[in-house]
């Protein structure tokens, strides 16, 4: 059964709105807005976090198109995608 665009399109929201579903990652999303190519590093120092979970929570972000990865050498920088920029606008609007 081939799938329609309303169908595809639906799917595709609901990854979007899956990706940030946990207060923490809202919290790694406002984070990198104010700083930008930020490393896991800066991003659980800054939210007092285990590195372990922002990077699992950062990687969820990833394949929701919400964040993207910069690699620069062995540190990896962390800046928010166009969706993920609409997404916290979105998200202050509360």
């Amino acid at each position: 059964m081939k799938k329609t665009k309303n169908q595809r399109e639906g799917k595709r929201l609901e990854r979007f709105f899956k990706g940030p579903a946990n207060h923490r990652r809202i919290d790694i999303l406002l984070f990198i807005e104010k700083n930008k190519g930020s490393s896991l590093f800066d991003i659980a120092e800054g939210l007092k976090t285990d590195y372990k979970v922002v990077a699992q929570h950062t990687e969820k972000l990833v394949l929701a198109g919400l964040l993207n990865k910069q690699y620069i050498g062995k540190p990896v920088s962390h800046k928010l995608s166009p969706y993920g920029k609409r997404f916290v606008s979105f998200i202050k609007t509360f």
